[in-house]
């Protein structure tokens, strides 16, 4: 049989069995047989403890607190996640803390075991001073921290109220540190008692000197002020007659350039009207030139038409008859040019045929080598394309090893074999000159040093000098200086 179930409004209902995997949480439900239903408050409680805890400096003490605890039941924001994760809080809830409320200890238990390790934690990382002087922010780090252990059992803090420290019995630090805050406020007073005695008796001699010498200020700054005044009238009046000298110059000024400016008016204007005297006289003589050079122009114009009349009959005449032979000539010479037309005409033909034709044989010739040349490209990409895959599956069989890679490539490629060969053949054709000799001590490694060891020494470095410096003659050309001596003739080095 089915029942329905509806939880009230600080409660909800916790339903696990048959059709469920887990736990579903609802106000309202039906249940099934085969179900099992639970019924569990969500309000919050409140949870009263008093911490015993101890400071950085080993001083124990009392935190009392008051934490305000219950599930969360409300989501944070408007977005799915927030709502998964206030259901993931509420079956935590449900899991963990609703099946101990049978037994309140149980929860009072686990409650203040969270709060008491954080608050140790805490307060002794801290010395006495700090948590009594910042005891809001040590209240700030506790709900925080405890905050986040609670958070595993889907437990949310609504209020913390943390009281005053109190002092541990036989550790009277609080009461200690409060007798002394009084005594420091007693001796304080006394002190301030004292200061304010000592400056009225201080002020009221200050107050009559500084009415002496606010009298004597006051009379030397009227004597300055006075002083002052008369210099700054002194000042004013020089300083209108600068202005009115100032203008009247400027106003002389201001008349000499007008009269020179009037001056270079009036030049100009009669450079003007001379030139316009100058312009009329030439502008006639232009004139009269134009009308005789007219004039005469006429003149040969009729001889020249009176000549044409003359000549014209004459001129008539021998033009038809060159018109005629013109004629004939253009006739004859309009043949013989068509008949070259003609034939230049059949071998542009003929050379256009054999352009073409070898136009063709190139273009097929350029066709064979670009395809060639593509034919060549490919086979490149190719082989380049293989020798990349085989690099990189030797880089792959080496291990990723550069190094190796590089030996193993220039090894494959005879680079060590021709390095070889270069090098033999920069070496190649040199003869150097090589020179051995001892200084003779006939002594072997073996052989112990005779007393005089130091002076043979000596003595088979001066033996050695001779032969060393004839060898370095042989290879170098160069001599010894003068003051060490001649080298020795050929074939006597030794």
């Amino acid at each position: 049989m089915a029942s329905f179930h509806v939880a009230d409004a600080s409660e909800y209902l916790a339903i696990t069995g048959w059709g469920i995997d887990d736990v579903k949480l609802a106000k309202k439900a039906w249940v099934f047989v085969g179900q099992k239903c639970k019924k569990f408050s969500i309000s919050p409680e409140n949870y009263e403890f008093e911490v015993h805890a101890m400071s950085a400096e080993k001083l124990p003490f009392i935190l009392p607190a008051v934490f305000t605890i219950g599930p969360k039941i409300t989501a944070t924001g408007d977005e799915e996640s927030d709502r998964k994760d206030l259901e993931a809080q509420l079956l935590l809830y449900a899991k963990l803390i609703a099946p101990l409320h049978t037994s309140r200890s149980h929860v009072h238990e686990l409650v203040k075991g969270i709060i008491e390790g954080e608050t140790r934690v805490l307060a002794a990382e801290l010395t006495m001073e700090e948590i009594f002087k910042g005891t809001k922010s040590f209240k700030e780090k506790v709900f925080m921290q405890v905050q986040l252990e609670l958070n595993q059992f889907g437990l949310v803090i609504y209020n913390a109220n943390v009281k005053q420290l109190v002092d541990v019995p036989g550790h009277e630090y609080f009461s200690y540190l409060g007798q002394k805050t009084q005594q420091d406020a007693a001796n304080q007073a006394r002190v301030d008692v004292a200061e304010a005695r000592m400056k009225g008796e201080v002020g009221a001699k200050e107050r009559d000197g500084l009415t002496k010498q606010n009298a004597a200020k006051v009379d030397a700054e009227t004597k300055v002020l006075s002083v002052r005044q008369q210099g700054q009238g002194l000042k004013e009046e020089a300083k209108v007659k600068a202005e009115v000298q100032v203008f009247e110059n400027a106003r002389e000024a201001d008349i000499a350039a007008a009269k020179a400016e009037l001056a270079m008016k009036k030049a100009g204007w009669d450079r003007q009207a001379k030139v316009a005297e100058v312009e009329a006289a030439k502008a006639v003589a232009i004139r009269e030139a134009e009308l005789q050079m007219e004039v005469e122009r006429k003149n040969a114009m009729r001889q020249t038409e009176k000549l044409k009349a003359e000549q014209l009959s004459k001129a008539t005449v021998q033009y038809d008859t060159q018109v005629q032979e013109s004629n004939a000539l253009f006739y004859s010479r309009q043949k013989a040019a068509e008949a070259a037309l003609f034939e230049q005409t059949k071998v542009a033909e003929a050379r256009k045929a054999q352009a073409d034709a070898k136009f063709f044989e190139e273009k097929m010739s350029e066709d064979a080598k670009l395809y060639a040349k593509q034919q060549e490209a490919e086979s490149l990409a190719l082989v380049g394309k293989a020798k990349t895959e085989y690099v990189a599956s030797m880089l792959n069989a080496l291990g990723g090893s550069y190094h190796a890679l590089r030996d193993y490539l220039m090894i494959d490629g005879g680079m060590y074999a021709e390095m070889a060969r270069v090098n033999a053949g920069a070496v190649s054709g040199m003869q150097p000159k090589i020179s051995i000799w001892s200084n003779g001590d006939g002594a072997g490694a073996g052989q112990a040093a005779p007393a005089g060891g130091a002076l043979q020494q000596m003595a088979g470095l001066y033996k050695m000098l001779p032969p060393l410096l004839s060898t370095v003659h042989e290879q170098t050309g160069m001599l010894p200086p003068a003051w060490m001596g001649k080298l020795p003739e050929d074939g006597a080095a030794n």
